[in-house]
């Protein structure tokens, strides 16, 4: 399968890039208070661990996005494809889990929102450098 790994490090690193500002100045706070977590518990975590394991799963969806998409998939398409892709099975699929957990729906807004706007810029990044 044909990949422009130009296109899934950046896919990967935009994804990364819009999750540090998503759950940061963005939704931070109430992300934190809606899964029950506090300031010095999200301090305690292994920042290695926790930013770095998150960069490389933003690398895998991202190169396997691209293989989903195949070489040369065109910007419009691409996005289009990441926004169903990121709204329609992600996010549906966070929705179906926080129904049975009975999880808030901000909760399911925020990471929900995440992920289609992830996917999205899969998909862009894919499009346009692929």
């Amino acid at each position: 399968m044909e990949v422009s790994w130009i296109a899934v490090v950046a896919a990967a690193v935009s994804a990364f890039v819009l999750g540090g500002i998503w759950y940061g100045p963005l939704f931070g706070k109430k992300w934190m208070a809606l899964v029950g977590l506090t300031e010095d518990q999200a301090k305690s975590g292994n920042p290695a661990i926790i930013f770095g394991g998150s960069l490389v799963l933003s690398f895998i969806a991202a190169f396997v996005f691209a293989m989903f998409l195949g070489p040369k998939p065109g910007i419009e398409f691409a996005a289009a494809a990441g926004f169903a892709a990121g709204l329609c099975w992600v996010a549906a699929t966070f929705g179906i889990n926080y129904l049975f957990a009975q999880r808030p729906l901000g909760l399911w807004l925020i990471d929900g929102g995440y992920a289609t706007l992830q996917f999205t810029l899969y998909g862009l990044m894919i499009g346009w450098l692929g």
